[in-house]
């Protein structure tokens, strides 16, 4: 789940419209960036080995809102063959704690997008691969609640609006192991996997297909994080830090449609 327009939109609907200021400045500079992407027509697989600054960045800001933690750059390293993303109690960008987010420079249209993860377990923490755009706001999530690491939160968003959420049984630990997520992103369509099987799907094309139903249709980064929710209990739990936590990706790829 991106970042700065769903805290802004958290802010809006409780009435805590002075603490979204700085949020609303982030908004139009990466709204500025969004437009400036290129969108990528041909494959991505990226082993992360090492840090590809041809293809991707680490993010160095904060997201505000619901976000308990700065992005930290540093927060984002390469080892073994494998990327991990630590969060701590470093202070930084104004929050109490500290985080890592890596994406993709360019954006990409219809495709299938895949990882291998393992996700951080403790209340209060998201791990997530998704895809984004900020303008207009398309997005499409996986997200490992740490509150149970044996569930995943499939989730879309069209122009800002969400309540798409979709909650599945792994038969499995998330915290425990690598385990592959995919999204299959189609005109009017998107289909979610896990270790190569289909858990879920939301269709737009059929004719029994809901009237009026719009879904994703903009070209969208890449995106993985790890973050502590605050203000957001009755999702999450109640975070408390205990200790440094770590989400870690074995690849990113794209095949397009």
């Amino acid at each position: 789940m991106k970042s700065l327009f769903k805290g802004a939109l958290l802010c809006a609907a409780l009435g805590v419209f002075a603490s979204c200021s700085s949020e609303i400045e982030e908004v139009n500079q990466t709204t500025d960036e969004n437009e400036a992407r290129a969108v990528q027509s041909w494959s991505l697989w990226d082993s992360l080995d090492y840090y590809n600054t041809g293809a991707f960045n680490k993010a160095e800001w904060s997201n505000g809102g619901m976000f308990n933690c700065g992005w930290k750059a540093d927060h984002v390293y390469f080892n073994n063959g494998k990327m991990t993303i630590k969060l701590d109690n470093t202070a930084s960008h104004g929050k109490q704690y500290s985080s890592g987010e890596y994406r993709t420079n360019n954006t990409f249209s219809y495709g299938t997008f895949e990882t291998n993860m393992i996700a951080a377990k403790g209340d209060g923490l998201v791990t997530s691969f998704f895809l984004y755009t900020g303008n207009p706001w398309d997005e499409i999530d996986v997200e490992v609640l740490g509150k149970d690491t044996t569930k995943v939160q499939f989730n879309y968003y069209v122009d800002g609006v969400a309540n798409n959420e979709k909650l599945i049984d792994l038969g499995f630990d998330a915290s425990q192991g690598y385990h592959r997520y995919a999204i299959e992103y189609g005109n009017g369509y998107i289909n979610w996997y896990v270790d190569g099987k289909w858990r879920y799907g939301v269709n737009n094309t059929g004719f029994n297909a809901p009237y009026g139903k719009k879904m994703p249709s903009h070209p969208m980064q890449i995106m993985v994080n790890l973050w502590p929710g605050t203000g957001v209990d009755s999702w999450l739990n109640h975070f408390w830090y205990s200790g440094a936590k770590y989400a870690s990706y074995d690849y990113i790829k794209y095949t397009p449609k």
